[in-house]
């Protein structure tokens, strides 16, 4: 196993677990914080890609900007840290069956995949993958409409964030 192998297996336990503990943190803050983690250790796998511009992206984009949102969400509605109502979904394992469904989906799915065995991709020459990513998403035909809904929607959360906050006296 190489040295590559290995840090690929630690990054991705690092994010499993910390996709795991957004989902299971009773505190929502705490929720917040381990979305970061695994955020970041999908950053952390496109480096390891060779994909620096889409890991810069991803921490910029949804490190800095969207979980940072959360975070301040949170912090602005919450009024009382601890939650005293019962934390776990009757429901639970209609969930869980789904997941594992899913999962055995994918592996049914993937084990005709013949593209792991390939070492590499015939990239034609000249070829600029950050160019032709910029253009799909500043295009008017590509990706521009919804980036800029999106960015209306959070700058509408976060208004109602701080409204919700105010404390008339």
């Amino acid at each position: 196993m190489t040295g590559e192998k290995i840090i690929f297996l630690i990054i991705a336990g690092v994010t499993l677990f910390s996709g795991f503990m957004v989902v299971t943190s009773s505190n929502l803050v705490h929720a917040a914080l381990w979305l970061v983690a695994a955020l970041f250790g999908v950053a952390m796998v496109f480096a390891l890609l060779n994909a620096g511009f889409i890991a810069v992206v991803q921490v910029v984009v949804y490190i800095g900007a969207i979980a940072i949102l959360f975070i301040f969400a949170i912090m602005l509605t919450r009024r009382e840290q601890l939650d005293h109502g019962v934390q776990v979904n009757k429901n639970w394992w209609v969930g869980a069956l789904v997941a594992v469904a899913s999962f055995a989906g994918l592996v049914f799915l993937l084990q005709s995949f013949n593209g792991f065995s390939k070492t590499a991709l015939a990239i034609p020459s000249g070829f600029d993958a950050v160019n032709q990513l910029g253009d799909a998403l500043t295009s008017p035909a590509g990706y521009v409409l919804p980036f800029e809904v999106a960015s209306v929607l959070l700058l509408a959360a976060l208004v109602g964030a701080v409204y919700l906050a105010f404390n008339k006296k």
